[in-house]
């Protein structure tokens, strides 16, 4: 265990999030607030200690994959407890424990919040919490790939850890020019949803803001409505670049390298888009049914269902007051989620897939016992080991949901409540139903329970295995060992 290089890039991560806490102190000098000495004072820390702790760079820089995953774990907690330190300390959410849940569903992009009023905190705040969204949606580390020189297979290593899907790949040879042209890919993405916003009522914050948590697919709002008040211009908008964030980025390097068959027959991508309209249709279906008009009845299905399969959380009305039907599509869609390498949520188009190829695989042995039957995707065989770690993903995502339901059971809320609170933290939702619906928030928990919803949040952004090592005792055994080496010679 190279415990070295992974406090190296601990050092680095506080460094990055350091200078990001500045950002919002320009917003709190554009409007006069005073909370913004807060986010400097908060920053300025950060970069002290990430000073101290990446100092020295280490002689071996090479490292595997589970120090991948512990970096990468231990990145998003720290990230995590310095930045829920401004909000704090300002005293605008008064409980550090609140605060913590808020940064975390912001990093995540899972936007759960514990505020009742949103509208109540400075400017520089609700930047900081976009901004979250924002950070969190492609990632810090994929970002930190981009500047920081490792060696060997680290960069595809600490990718892996952090990237969402059953297989991560490079879009070109270097995994450092895969990670900028990720990030040319995104702020372009991000850059055109404000520019077009800009044209609506929206002013330049709120455009900004609404880019940044629809990048991310975080959902964090600056309205106590979230996006209800708005008009169909920026909820069709919003609606339209929600669902683009939960595609597959190959399938954008491959359209700006003029390879649009390519990109238009990847399967996850048709599936997405299927998923979608189909979903859109029976809602809307349902909706019109209701005293609602035609043409609210397609916007607000076409933004909710956007809003929840991407993983992005806005809402345009209190979903937990439509049909039972309209609300169990929309919970489904909360385990589907969004694409593999997408800035969403959920378990993944493409392992619900292979999840259904290889059913029907087993089906066909149970027919023919001889045969030789390959899964496919894109038209290429599925290795073993993708099916094998896509079963395991699934297996040990319902483990964690049956004991985070348990746990937070002890509480005594209704089913209901539980069951959604757990599955829009675990895959990155935001909202749920009944006491955690879209007119509510999270504060209802005591803090035992939110201790839960934080480590699922967590647990679902990391796809769960780069953070349940940490709880390996072997992993600090062996940096244990590597530490008295240290001290001997």
């Amino acid at each position: 265990m190279n415990g070295l290089i992974i406090r190296y890039i601990l050092g680095y991560v506080l460094k990055i999030e350091g200078f990001l806490l500045l950002l919002p102190s320009l917003v709190a000098a554009i409007y006069n607030e005073t909370t913004g000495f807060y986010y400097i004072a908060v920053g300025i820390f950060c970069m002290i200690i990430g000073m101290v702790i990446s100092g020295k760079k280490p002689e071996n820089s090479v490292f595997y994959l589970k120090e991948g995953c512990v970096a990468t774990a231990l990145s998003w907690i720290c990230l995590s407890i310095f930045g829920a330190f401004p909000m704090f300390l300002s005293g605008e959410i008064p409980s550090y424990v609140d605060s913590l849940f808020e940064t975390v569903s912001g990093f995540t992009t899972t936007g759960a919040s514990i505020l009742s009023d949103v509208e109540a905190l400075s400017k520089c705040s609700l930047f900081w919490r976009s901004f979250t969204n924002w950070i969190g949606g492609m990632g810090v580390l994929v970002f930190l790939l981009a500047i920081v020189p490792l060696t060997g297979g680290s960069h595809m290593n600490l990718m892996k850890a952090e990237s969402p899907g059953p297989s991560v790949g490079k879009l070109v040879p270097k995994v450092k020019h895969t990670a900028r042209l990720l990030y040319f890919i995104y702020i372009g993405l991000t850059l055109t949803e404000f520019i077009i916003l800009i044209f609506s009522e929206m002013n330049w914050f709120e455009a900004i803001n609404t880019s940044l948590a629809t990048a991310g697919t975080g959902g964090f709002g600056f309205r106590n409505d979230s996006y209800a008040s708005f008009s169909p211009y920026v909820k069709w908008t919003v609606t339209i670049f929600m669902i683009l964030f939960g595609v597959n980025f190959n399938a954008y390097y491959l359209i700006i390298f003029r390879q649009f068959k390519k990109a238009f027959s990847m399967e996850e991508v048709r599936v997405y888009f299927g998923i979608i309209a189909v979903s859109i249709g029976i809602i809307f279906l349902q909706l019109i049914k209701t005293s609602v008009g035609t043409f609210d009845a397609i916007t607000d299905a076409a933004f909710q269902v956007a809003s929840v399969i991407s993983s992005t959380g806005f809402s345009t009305v209190d979903f937990n007051e439509w049909p039972q039907t309209s609300k169990t599509i929309l919970v489904f869609l909360m385990f589907i989620g969004a694409c593999a390498g997408s800035t969403g949520g959920g378990i993944k188009v493409s392992r619900i897939i292979i999840l259904f190829k290889s059913l029907g695989k087993e089906l066909k042995s149970y027919i023919h016992p001889k045969i030789v039957n390959k899964i496919r995707f894109d038209g290429k065989a599925v290795e073993h080991d993708i099916v094998r770690a896509t079963n395991v993903y699934l297996v040990t995502f319902f483990i964690i949901f049956v004991i985070s339901i348990l746990l937070i059971s002890i509480e005594g809320k209704d089913l209901v409540t539980n069951f959604t609170a757990i599955a829009t933290t675990l895959n990155n939702i935001g909202p749920g139903l009944e006491a955690v619906g879209p007119s509510q928030n999270f504060s209802c928990f005591n803090n035992f329970s939110k201790f839960v919803l934080i480590f699922d949040m967590l647990a679902g952004r990391l796809e769960l295995f780069p953070l349940l090592i940490l709880f390996h005792p072997r992993i600090w055994k062996d940096m244990a060992i590597q530490r008295k080496r240290r001290i001997t010679h």
